[in-house]
């Protein structure tokens, strides 16, 4: 069974594919949400803080991780992008969750979401960005 908080994710994941594509803006996305099957089993403030942080505050997470890929942003999947784009907000404005747990999150959503072997990549790109946005506690 997943948690609230993994349905957020997930829910989320949905919502900024669309915003990608669309570039709807945030009230939108989460009236859509509303709608979706098993909304009602997600965290609905996590969901909102994620949605709408994300959206708000993607340039400004985007650079981190571009330095770590090996390829152009562009030529990641929507999924991948949006993947990335939710840890690396997670990493950089919620330090109240270890970053192993954001990274094992963002994982574990890759593994159902993402194409083959996407979550490998995933895993790479965060644990790299993961000791700029949290020095200290990646250090260790």
């Amino acid at each position: 069974m997943r948690s609230a908080r993994r349905r957020s994710r997930e829910l989320a994941l949905q919502a900024l594919y669309a915003w990608q594509l669309s570039g709807a803006s945030f009230e939108d996305l989460f009236a859509q949400l509303c709608e979706s099957p098993g909304f009602d089993k997600a965290d609905e403030s996590y969901l909102r803080t994620l949605l709408s942080g994300v959206t708000r505050e993607a340039q400004a997470i985007r650079p981190v991780l571009e330095q770590q890929l090996d390829r152009p942003w562009q030529e990641l999947s929507p999924v991948e992008r949006g993947i990335l784009l939710m840890a690396g907000y997670e990493l950089k404005f919620s330090p109240e969750i270890p970053y192993r747990v954001v990274i094992n999150e963002a994982v574990e959503v890759a593994k159902v979401y993402g194409g083959t072997d996407g979550h490998k990549y995933v895993n790479g790109v965060l644990d790299r960005a993961a000791r700029t946005f949290r020095p200290d506690e990646a250090s260790k």
